[in-house]
């Protein structure tokens, strides 16, 4: 059975040293710590690999991020992996559970989040499944 959470989150980026890159701006690198509110109370942190956007708009990231916390009120951690492209300014984002990341209470979660900004507020959307048994 699949179930819904939703809520808010702030994110603060790191930026950590640049790599070297032949032609063209360095791949941005951050590190990155969220706190989630809503159906989901836990941490996030997490590595990017950014690049872009170029001057027509276009650029991408991907990131792993190690989320800590409750989910539907049960406690446990899981890994999530970003992947993110814009093409002149359309966005297209995917940010899945990694199979089997799951511990504690959360051992068995599979699921996709979106992630929402509005007026520069961050909200997300996640829709999983969880083994029956707690």
């Amino acid at each position: 059975m699949t179930s819904h959470a939703a809520g808010t989150f702030e994110v603060k980026l790191i930026p950590q040293s640049q790599g070297e890159k032949a032609e063209g701006p360095a791949l941005a690198r951050f590190s990155f710590d969220k706190q989630f509110h809503g159906d989901l109370e836990a941490t996030g942190k997490g590595e990017m690999l950014a690049d872009g956007p170029d001057a027509k708009g276009s650029g991408a990231y991907v990131a792993i991020e190690r989320v800590t916390g409750t989910l539907g009120g049960r406690a446990g951690s899981f890994v999530l992996q970003h992947s993110g492209t814009l093409t002149r300014g359309a966005t297209e984002l995917s940010i899945t559970v990694v199979p089997d990341s799951g511990t504690g209470q959360l051992e068995g979660l599979t699921g996709k989040l979106n992630v929402i900004i509005t007026n520069g507020k961050h909200s997300y959307e996640f829709d999983y499944s969880l083994p029956d048994s707690r």
